[in-house]
């Protein structure tokens, strides 16, 4: 299976490190592929580097403006010419889509992704890793938006909120 991971390329706190560790074990031990933004720092070499120790593969999907911290021993690196063809290829590529914790890009990639599940535009499954609580804001917010009608389908159907690595790979295992 490939799993599309959005996360930060910064160095956090070890609240943060420890749970992207886990959950690269976990793509890796299962025989599955990473799919993410291909970067050779912080987060997204937490996850990658834990991925490939464990066995899996790794598909980075990078951007011209950021080739030169793209990983160079992923099994493939697809470079794209602006962050909007970037977050369409990654959602290509990948089954399921985990959102890990990030800045403003990765809340950019899981609104997004969000919406075109919202409208039918893709049916995979989409998980909000919520490690350490970094997303408790977000979650009482989609809750209130699906409470006060603003969704046109439950929230239960556009994202499952996951506690920890492997609820997530259990949530995208069901579904697929």
């Amino acid at each position: 299976m490939n799993i599309g991971v959005f996360l930060s390329a910064a160095d956090l706190g070890e609240q943060y490190t420890e749970p992207a560790r886990e959950f690269g074990k976990l793509i890796g031990a299962g025989g599955h592929t990473l799919v993410w933004g291909g970067s050779e720092a912080g987060l997204m070499k937490v996850v990658a580097d834990s991925v490939q120790e464990a066995g899996g593969r790794l598909v980075g999907v990078s951007v011209e403006f950021l080739q030169h911290k793209a990983r160079k021993d992923a099994d493939e690196m697809v470079v794209t010419a602006d962050l909007a063809a970037r977050k369409a290829e990654l959602l290509r590529r990948s089954d399921a889509v985990v959102v890990m914790v990030g800045g403003m890009g990765t809340l950019d990639e899981a609104t997004e992704i969000l919406e075109l599940k919202k409208h039918g535009l893709h049916a995979k499954p989409v998980v909000l890793l919520n490690s350490a609580g970094f997303y408790d804001g977000l979650e009482l917010q989609l809750r209130r938006m699906d409470a006060e009608g603003f969704l046109p389908l439950p929230l239960s159907q556009l994202v499952h909120f996951a506690q920890d690595g492997a609820d997530a790979l259990a949530y995208i295992e069901e579904q697929l």
